[in-house]
């Protein structure tokens, strides 16, 4: 988590740098690292705050950034002129040490050992039965069903 966060910070400051005083010079790859910055921003809040809504947060901005240094990293291997400035994603992170390609990686792993650790502790709500009742349908974490005469 720590990880997100300077790299959250890294990347927004170089940005507003960049877009502020050399705009005209690389505007995609600009916007680019503004981009990858507010997707590290919404990354770090999302593995933060508890809940299912940050959680389904997180795995979509982890998927987005991992996608886009997927991407921008071809891109800038095999289309370099598409990329006058580096942006976080070119050439795969390479200006960040790799950390940009590394970590969205780390991040869906830990999030899916997480996932399974949470849905053991706490199991999901379930349907309720023909009855009306939701007893119906529980089922308890030994995998056997409860509240059942």
């Amino acid at each position: 988590m720590a990880v997100y966060a300077i790299l959250a910070l890294g990347a927004t400051a170089r940005s507003v740098v960049q877009i502020l005083t050399d705009f005209d010079r690389a505007p995609l790859a600009y916007l680019l690292s503004g981009l990858a910055g507010v997707v590290y921003i919404l990354a770090t809040i999302a593995l933060i705050v508890p809940g299912r809504a940050w959680y389904r947060v997180a795995l979509v901005t982890m998927c987005f950034e991992l996608a886009g240094v997927l991407v921008v990293g071809t891109l800038s291997v095999f289309d370099p002129v598409l990329f006058p400035a580096s942006t976080v994603w070119s050439l795969y992170g390479i200006g960040y040490v790799f950390v940009p390609l590394v970590l969205p990686v780390l991040g869906l792993l830990w999030l899916r050992r997480t996932r399974r650790a949470a849905a053991v502790a706490e199991p999901e709500d379930h349907a309720v039965g023909a009855s009306g009742s939701s007893a119906d349908h529980a089922v308890g974490a030994s995998g056997s069903p409860e509240g059942r005469a």
